[in-house]
């Protein structure tokens, strides 16, 4: 007895430390508790540091187990439930730990169910065992997460003759020992195991039992599975138990006794955005009017400079009306997926992440919205090549094949971007790989809120835009530069105005779109004032981008044009006179 209760100090005082213990640690921890559990000679002492030791391992990492560590731990588990049965044999009736709850109970008498209930906090009280556990619950005060109730058959006192019936619970904080290949966590959350057996199962009549989901964070419960441990499988199984809608919990019948738990599936806890305010409505749509007079002003009026510089534009304005009416009518997310949906089959869920197969036309709205938004920065950066040849060759200006590399590029080069990104993200039962919930755009942030990399926002859009933007930004440094300098080849007494410098560069910079740039900044900073400054002027500039190209490009080409034609006149009737 000395030796068996030196083995289980040793083993409790080597576990101490679970985060620094390796797979053979594990594996031979548990192959000496289950022996020492097993042992004829037991008593309460060396239960006591085995119970702490079985509560230390189920706080190791669950990837560090191997194929004979799960064979161990399932070994433990079987010796547990016997464990439980024959308390009696150590003088003790429970066993409580951070954990694992043990607990026995003998009946000498018939009663209609026998009560078991575990409290949410620990403590050496958290649980109770009894025929009249449910007064227990009551009195303790404490929020209860898990009830579970066993129902007899009906025996009379004479046929109960002199039967003493055990009933042993073991409850485990996690299912760490249970190795399902079914059902896999992705989010780490922890599922609660609760085993019940009988010394005699034919007066088993059914067993009931409750659970509290545990509250995860950025998510609710979606849908749920009542399950037992089959140790023939080796994984969970639903035969025998069926699922009961319950307001206060997961709610489950089975009509055998063994290792049972509760499969929840979360979803994401999305917050909708809201409908799109009055600026950025009046804004887009400003823009969409500006952009649809600025391209017929540009078709009619095209004999007045290239046939390049128009087809340039035009597209420009092409690309972006079509944006500003996809954002406008297609950003919200049409189909809201409600927060729970609880079938009644009781399937097994493959993981602890609900995803919803595609619904409606996000998806492709997401799709069209980042083609479009590439397409007018691929057409920008055609403008900027274009404005970069007449800058350096005036007289020949663009090589002749620029028409059709522009109309390749412009249209093309987005469609491929696109198309990576649909064919490496998107699938029709996980389209939120591609796009994101709340709204129809690009996904950004993995399951747990964080940034990822892996996502099409950063790869798909942010970095492409990027490339693009530096590019435009170097074009109007050298465009600023040129104009500003002064050619001594140049004969002309006048010199350009600086106003007229300043204002070709700014029209520059609108029609290239450069405004975007205060968007990575919104996204890099941490100051919550600056960041609303920083969104505001971000809103502000992108939804009028629009008018800004009518106010630069049309209407004072339209005043310049019309004051020429009054000089012309009035010159004409001088020379008349």
């Amino acid at each position: 007895m000395e030796k068996n209760m030196y083995i289980a100090s040793s083993v409790q005082m080597l576990t101490s430390k679970p985060e620094q213990l390796t797979s053979q640690n594990i594996t031979s921890a548990a192959t000496i508790v289950n022996n020492l559990l097993s042992a004829s000679m037991l008593n309460e002492s060396v239960a006591e540091s085995v119970v702490v030791t079985i509560s230390q391992l189920m706080n190791t990492d669950k990837d560090r187990y191997s194929e004979d560590t799960y064979n161990a731990l399932e070994n433990l588990t079987k010796t547990l439930e016997d464990f439980a049965l024959n308390m009696s044999n150590i003088n003790s009736s429970v066993l409580v730990q951070p954990n694992l709850v043990v607990q026995s109970i003998k009946l000498s008498q018939w009663t209609p169910q026998v009560q078991f209930y575990a409290a949410t906090e620990y403590s050496p009280e958290r649980s109770g065992l009894g025929a009249d556990a449910a007064n227990m619950t009551s009195s303790s005060g404490r929020p209860v997460d898990l009830l579970l109730n066993i129902k007899l058959q009906n025996v009379s006192k004479k046929d109960w003759g002199n039967r003493n019936l055990g009933i042993g619970l073991v409850l485990y904080e996690n299912d760490k020992f249970f190795n399902s290949k079914l059902f896999k966590s992705e989010l780490n959350t922890k599922r609660r195991v609760v085993s019940a057996s009988l010394s005699d199962r034919s007066v088993l009549d059914n067993v009931e039992f409750t659970i509290r989901p545990e509250n995860t964070s950025g998510s609710t419960s979606y849908d749920f599975a009542c399950v037992f441990w089959d140790y023939a499988h080796r994984d969970w199984r639903t035969e025998g138990c069926v699922k009961i809608r319950d307001p206060n919990g997961m709610h489950c019948e089975c009509n055998h006794t063994t290792n049972f738990a509760v499969l929840v599936s979360f979803r994401a806890d999305y917050t909708y955005s809201e409908a799109l305010n009055w600026i950025s409505i009046v804004g887009c749509s400003l823009s969409i009017v500006g952009l649809v007079l600025t391209a017929v002003y540009q078709i009619k009026t095209r004999k007045q400079r290239g046939a390049n510089s128009t087809m340039l534009l035009v597209n420009i304005c092409l690309c972006m009306t079509t944006y500003y009416l996809l954002f406008i009518f297609g950003i919200n997310n049409p189909v809201q997926n409600s927060k729970a949906s609880v079938s009644e089959q009781n399937v097994i869920p493959s993981s602890d992440v609900q995803e919803n197969v595609d619904q409606g036309p996000c998806t492709a709205i997401t799709a069209l919205l980042q083609y479009f938004l590439l397409a007018t920065f691929a057409w920008n950066i055609l403008y900027a090549a274009h404005v970069f040849f007449l800058i350096r060759n005036a007289l020949n200006g663009p090589p002749r094949a620029f028409h059709t590399i522009a109309m390749t590029v412009g249209w093309g080069l987005p469609a491929v971007i696109v198309g990576v990104s649909l064919s490496t993200t998107y699938s029709f039962r996980n389209p939120l790989g591609y796009r994101q919930e709340q709204f129809c755009w690009l996904a950004s942030l993995d399951k747990a809120g964080r940034f990822d990399p892996k996502r099409p926002m950063l790869w798909g859009f942010l970095l492409p835009l990027a490339v693009m933007l530096c590019f435009n930004t170097s074009l109007l440094v050298y465009f600023s530069q040129t104009i500003c300098c002064a050619n001594p080849n140049l004969k002309s007494s006048r010199g350009t105005p600086m106003k007229k410098k300043i204002l070709s560069s700014f029209s520059l910079a609108v029609v290239l779109g450069l405004s975007w740039i205060v968007g990575y900044f919104v996204l890099i900073t941490h100051d919550k004032t600056l960041y609303i400054i920083l969104s505001v002027v971000f809103c502000l500039c992108n939804t009028t981008q629009g008018v800004q190209i009518f106010l630069l490009f049309t209407l004072q080409s339209y005043l310049k044009t019309k004051t020429r034609y009054k000089l012309d006149s009035k010159n004409e009737s001088k020379e008349e006179a």
